[in-house]
């Protein structure tokens, strides 16, 4: 073993050399370590058990959990009692999540992280069970507060997932009354023999009051609204300027014209742009980002708050962001008119879109004016005569702009990369914070500028990064699995297109140039959306296994420190790679990355269901008073339980349940996502357009019932045909009863029958 080992290696030593589950002491024997690296070592052990590396038995063995058949992993229960695992790396031969029937639960809880045994394995499908809880995924629940018939007070989790209520005894309810949105805090998690406890933490109220649903939301997915008083201070400490001591060693951008191009509302500004043409006819394009790092060190109040949410998380109403608002919106926001550190990459683009030159700076920036997407596309594309007159110095920038935008626009499709240009949904509230419309957000060029920019620096850093050993974090997004490949291919092959290669040789501009094909057309979203489930899910990790949506050999998130934390451990070691990285550093960091991937990846995850889940329910409500409208939309999901069908109209996604179906027996063919009739022969397709009914808007499961209109006016039809279902004939047995006079009641023989059985006489 080397002097200053690191977790990676200890792990990849006990996976060559160990054949067996074995003791701490074991392991030092095995591995030939000093006494002097014997604490360390044992320190490392603790770190790979915690994070799920390594398996501790309970006779202190340490094995590798894929050698042992155990995963660790993320439980993710359904209403219905059972749940899955989602393993927290890839597990061999598996492609998809472990199956854990109810009575295998053992006492997990959704979220709880997990050790999970797989007991059975058919093709790419395993099912196990729940073998140790390593951690709880969350010790609030929230809930409606409600008593049951013995007056005890009872939780009912909002959460459906979580398939058990949490009792409060009388003395821990607070002022919670009945029928109350609650945050409540377990105070014992269930055993096999005793039911979870808990007390009433903070009433949230009704749960149609203004602003109660982002609260809900905000406490179901266990997201920190408040920022610790320590890291307050921290932020409020720093001021409000920057001051003369920090400009000491800075690469001077002041001279230069530079503008912040965002949203009409937003208020922290992240990124700036300054842009050149050269003598040889090449662009001089700076990416400047806010110096976060400056301003964070590791270790610090801000720090620990930030890697806690890891994520800002933007809902329709408010954001809940990753630093105080004296950070956000304050000292480390770009914006006009005031000085402000950045991190700044430039890079010298040459006509084919090549960067053949780059700088690292830490430097200082005055950004000239805080632009909007709304008044560049005025510019550039409507050439709008009052708003090139508002900004007629600026103008001849964002003409340069446009011009390099589409340079490195042609270049990214020339290899490959995958665009989506997909209508996303606004939701414009009232003043209530009621859906009052859904549109389609506005994407114009302005957008894709600064996208574009912001994809190159991303690319040039992690090259940087890569090309100098520096341990950082990634971007990736790696290869789609083979077999998803070959399913999404059979269902693309029914509507007439293929990918034009094999599964396991398919690479992004095979993607890329379906999406072009599908453009504009009706099968485009329904395609689309399948395209995204092959692939693999984005994430952080602290190896470089390059971007396959973006057909990048490298990538990272270097242009937002502001909203996300990997940025910022980009962002430390971009300066400490300038500076030189000790070797002390470089074995700190190979401990420490793995973990932080993991968590900011699920951190990521959380927050992108939270804001989901949300719009999910606002749109739900949105639709209350549209029952018995009929609009049309197109079938986005195929299940056995129905088609998902979103509307034209208003973005809104709702379910036509096979019941409802009833002019013919459907069945569910998964491999071609049809639902076919068996006598009719009628076929459901992902993608095909139909007129739908809202026939129900279920405020408890937040979800849409559609009926479609051509079958519901058959089954109508049918109905009107045949008549009333009961006949209007008397029964038989009081046909000529006198009038007052009662039945007599059914004899031995006719009740025996009645229930079921033969008579013996």
């Amino acid at each position: 073993m080397p002097e200053a080992v690191n977790s990676e290696q200890l792990l990849n030593a006990i996976r060559d050399k160990v054949d067996h589950p074995a003791t701490a002491r074991e392991l030092m024997q095995r591995l030939k370590i000093p006494r002097e690296q014997r604490a360390t070592i044992k320190r490392l052990l603790t770190g790979l058990v915690e994070s799920g590396h390594l398996i501790q038995t309970r006779g202190n063995r340490f094995g590798l959990p894929d050698r042992m058949n155990l995963v660790v992993g993320r439980v993710q229960t359904h209403p219905r009692g059972f749940g899955f695992v989602i393993p927290d790396r890839p597990v061999d031969g598996l492609s998809g999540d472990i199956f854990i029937a109810g009575n295998n639960l053992n006492q997990a809880m959704h979220g709880d992280r997990v050790v999970a045994r797989i007991e059975s394995l058919r093709e790419d499908r395993a099912e196990g069970r729940i073998v140790r809880i390593l951690t709880r995924g969350s010790s609030t629940i929230v809930g409606r507060f409600d008593l049951d018939e013995s007056g005890m007070g009872v939780l009912v989790p909002f959460d459906r997932r979580l398939i058990m209520d949490l009792l409060i005894p009388g003395d821990q309810r607070g002022d919670a009354k009945p029928g109350d949105m609650v945050v409540a805090e377990i105070t014992r998690f269930p055993t096999p023999t005793r039911s979870p406890l808990g007390r009433v933490a903070t009433v949230l109220g009704d749960i149609d009051e203004p602003g109660v649903d982002t609260e809900i939301i905000i406490r179901k997915y266990g997201i920190a609204d408040q920022h610790g008083p320590e890291a307050i201070e921290e932020a409020t400490r720093l001021g409000a300027a920057v001051r003369d001591k920090d400009l000491k060693g800075r690469t001077d951008f002041r001279p230069l014209t530079t503008v912040t191009i965002d949203g009409e509302h937003a208020r922290d500004f992240d990124d700036a742009i300054t842009i050149e043409r050269l003598p040889n006819g090449h662009f001089w394009l700076g990416v400047h980002i806010a110096d976060v790092a400056h301003y964070v060190p590791e270790g610090s109040a801000l720090d620990e708050d930030a890697y806690e949410r890891a994520t800002s998380v933007y809902f329709p109403e408010r954001a809940v962001h990753m630093f105080p608002s004296e950070l956000a919106t304050g000292l480390c926001s770009l914006n006009p008119n005031a000085d402000r550190l950045v991190q700044s990459c430039l890079m010298e683009v040459d006509r084919q879109g090549d960067v053949v030159r780059y700088e690292m700076h830490d430097g200082v920036i005055h950004s000239d004016a805080r632009m909007t997407y709304t008044d560049v596309n005025a510019i550039v594309t409507d050439r709008d005569p009052a708003v090139i007159k508002k900004y007629g110095g600026l103008v001849a920038m964002f003409e340069t702009m446009k011009e390099l935008f589409q340079i490195l626009n042609q270049r990214r499709r020339r290899r490959g990369s995958i665009d989506f240009d997909l209508k996303e949904p606004e939701i414009v509230l009232d003043d209530e914070g009621m859906v009052e419309e859904i549109i389609a957000a506005e994407r114009n060029i302005a957008h894709k500028i600064i996208e574009e920019f912001m994809l190159l620096a991303n690319e040039t850093v992690a090259q940087h990064l890569d090309e100098h050993d520096v341990p950082t974090l990634y971007r990736v997004h790696e290869t789609p699995d083979p077999l998803k490949v070959e399913e999404f291919e059979e269902f693309i092959s029914t509507l007439g297109y293929g990918l034009g290669a094999p599964a396991d040789k398919v690479r992004p501009r095979h993607f890329q140039k379906l999406v072009e094909r599908i453009q504009g057309k009706p099968e485009e979203k329904p395609i689309a959306f399948l395209m995204l489930r092959t692939m693999q899910k984005a994430r952080y990790d602290p190896q470089n296994l390059g971007h396959f949506g973006l057909a990048a050999d490298s990538y990272t998130h270097f242009t937002s420190p502001i909203r996300r934390y990997p940025d910022l451990i980009v962002h430390r070691t971009l300066r400490e790679s300038r500076r030189g990285m000790s070797a002390e550093r470089i074995e700190e960091l190979g401990e420490d990355l793995p973990e932080i991937a993991r968590h900011t990846s699920e951190r990521e995850r959380r927050a992108n269901d939270a804001e989901r889940e949300l719009v999910q329910w606002k749109k739900v409500r949105f639709m209350a008073d549209k029952v018995g409208d009929e609009f049309e939309g197109y079938i986005t999901g195929v299940a056995a339980f129905g088609l998902y069908i979103e509307l034209v109209e208003h973005f809104v996604e709702g379910m036509v349940h096979v019941s409802t179906m009833a002019d013919d027996y459907y069945r569910f063919v998964e491999r071609a996502h049809i639902m076919r009739g068996e006598n009719t022969g009628q076929v459901y397709r992902l993608g095909d357009k139909v007129r739908v009914q809202v026939i129900k808007v279920d405020m408890e499961r937040r979800q849409v019932d559609l009926g479609l209109v051509e079958i519901l006016e058959k089954v109508r039809a049918s109905e009107r045909h045949r008549g009333p279902r009961r006949s209007k004939a008397e029964p038989k047995r009081e046909r000529h009863l006198k009038p007052g006079k009662r039945a007599p009641r059914p004899g031995r023989r006719e009740r025996a029958m009645k229930k079921g059985r033969k008579h013996r006489g």
